[in-house]
């Protein structure tokens, strides 16, 4: 399409608009009505560690969401020289999880707790075997749970309790709604029924009701919409929340808030059964869509849903790629200091390739990525690590390659349950997030990790935010009886195979190797939380 016909579509409103709200970037994606990128905006932020608890505050979101479109418009205007007014549709995605409880008057009665923090042990355990369903210490139930155990005085004046997306959601239009996949890290899903499970909702408000608390569970909880739904319409108030300029018209459409794994299968073509993805950034999560369910509660699995309702085995690690990044910044520090001009696409890459001359098993290095605590391997707090033995080969390629192959070793735990015990079959795998933005590298690691061929398309770059737009664009495009999964196949990315890279046998014996390594040196990342303040 020609920068004057994306123009007049621009102008015309016929454009999509896709924002999500990661851990360290929000992002917006415009597309076309062929679902191409046409536009993108973005704002880096941060989470803070206050009182112990990882939060972002409420100014930073919308702060974040003005300069983000700001940005996007800027892009508009260069590109094109269109002023974006109205939008054929909008979706919002962000981190899953987290616990954002409201009052009546709609005031945020504590500080945003995001999915970041480990500090419902007592609860998930609790709920896990009371539901006979596991729950993970960041799903939303197990964060209202403990602030009940800790007899913590803003409960009893909850009123609205919500996800980051469903926040940002209901200010825009009014609504108190969640996509299904989002809901199912909030609370169980009944995949037939496709609503919160009723047997565990009984068993909550039944534990609690000696409470004396003025509500029940499923009175403050967002209704369940499903791709494809109509989720409201942008308010005048709303739009003034997204375009400072006050440009942006209200009556848009919005599709069902959806969570950053929902956005991510969309995004990568993968809510189809036998099929998954891997999302590789800050934090790093693997999702497979299963046949059936599994054959027991597993702790270090989550069960999900795509966003039209599919059963969904996740492994979700709070680790991925921070400690790898503060490495590649003391390098660059390093160049620095010799008066070299450092591009960092171009250090990442150099230091990335390196990795691949490193010995399959690393040459006996260890580290671990623990920014935070992991669940996966039982740990509330991080330190991050790196420890060798005197005969192991320290050499550059086998320092980075122990570090790309950390960033990747608790899930790699989590996945050898659903595909060595479970038995899960995974036709294709999909990688998308920064760890592959490297070509060739991540996708050869993560394909060691899992023993399976990995593809990462083109797409997949746009992340998300792009998974978002097309979530919205379904929701306005399809047709009748069409579900997610065709329009997909059909209309988004017929014809697009990407680049699969199979598991090259050296180094899938190399990570089991350093993963044994791994597992037995727990005790000291233990003693570094343990002795390290």
């Amino acid at each position: 399409m020609s920068a004057e016909a994306i123009k007049k579509l621009i102008e015309d409103g016929k454009a999509i608009l896709g924002i999500e709200f990661g851990s360290t970037r929000i992002k917006a994606v415009l597309i076309d009505e062929e679902h191409n990128p046409i536009a993108s905006g973005s704002h880096e932020w941060e989470n803070r560690l206050e009182n112990n608890i990882w939060t972002y505050h409420e100014e930073d979101v919308w702060e974040g969401l003005h300069d983000c479109y700001a940005d996007l418009q800027k892009d508009v205007e260069s590109r094109y020289g269109a002023q974006i007014t109205t939008l054929k549709a909008i979706g919002f995605s962000a981190m899953m999880h987290g616990y954002m409880p409201f009052d009546k008057a709609g005031k945020l009665l504590v500080p945003f707790r995001t999915w970041r923090n480990t500090m419902t042990e007592a609860a998930a355990n609790e709920l896990t075997r009371d539901f006979e369903y596991n729950i993970p210490q960041r799903w939303s139930i197990a964060h209202l749970y403990q602030a009940i155990l800790n007899g913590e005085e803003h409960v009893k004046d909850i009123d609205f309790l919500t996800t980051l997306e469903g926040y940002v959601h209901w200010k825009l239009t009014g609504e108190r709604v969640i996509g299904i996949g989002e809901a199912s890290g909030m609370f169980p899903i009944d995949i037939e029924k496709m609503e919160y499970h009723s047997r565990m909702v009984q068993i909550f408000d039944e534990k609690i009701a000696d409470k004396g608390y003025p509500w029940r569970l499923l009175d403050i909880m967002p209704k369940i919409l499903l791709a494809g739904d109509k989720a409201g319409t942008l308010t005048e108030e709303g739009a003034k929340l997204i375009d400072a300029s006050g440009k942006l018209q209200a009556g848009i459409p919005l599709c069902p808030p959806e969570g950053d794994a929902g956005t991510g299968m969309t995004a990568t073509n993968s809510v189809t059964r036998r099929t998954g993805n891997v999302s590789a950034g800050t934090s790093v999560f693997a999702m497979v869509v299963l046949e059936k369910e599994l054959s027991k509660v597993y702790p270090e699995i989550d069960l999900v849903t795509t966003p039209n309702g599919n059963l969904v085995g996740m492994v979700h690690c709070n680790n991925c790629t921070s400690d790898l990044n503060a490495w590649v910044n003391l390098f660059k520090e390093f160049a620095q200091s010799f008066g070299m001009k450092v591009d960092m696409n171009e250090l990442f890459g150099t230091l990335y390739n390196k990795a691949l001359e490193g010995d399959a098993d690393c040459g006996g290095l260890l580290a671990y990525n623990y920014f935070s605590g992991e669940s996966i391997t039982g740990f509330e707090e991080g330190r991050p690590l790196f420890a060798r033995t005197p005969d192991a080969s320290f050499t550059l390629a086998n320092f980075m390659r122990v570090h790309l192959f950390t960033a990747l070793g608790a899930l790699k735990i989590g996945l050898d349950i659903l595909c060595k015990q479970e038995k899960v079959t995974i036709d294709k795998m999909l990688g998308h997030g920064g760890l592959f933005k490297t070509k060739g590298v991540g996708q050869k690691i993560m394909a060691a990790a899992i023993d399976a061929p990995v593809t990462v398309m083109e797409t997949a770059g746009e992340g998300g935010a792009w998974g978002i737009a097309l979530l919205a664009a379904y929701m306005m495009q399809k047709d009748e009886g069409e579900t997610l999964d065709a329009y997909l196949a059909d209309k988004v990315f017929k014809g697009e195979t990407g680049t699969s890279m199979d598991p090259d046998a050296k180094d899938v014996e190399g990570f089991n190797r350093f993963i044994e390594r791994y597992q037995a040196g727990l005790s000291i990342e233990r003693a570094a939380v343990a002795d390290l303040k």
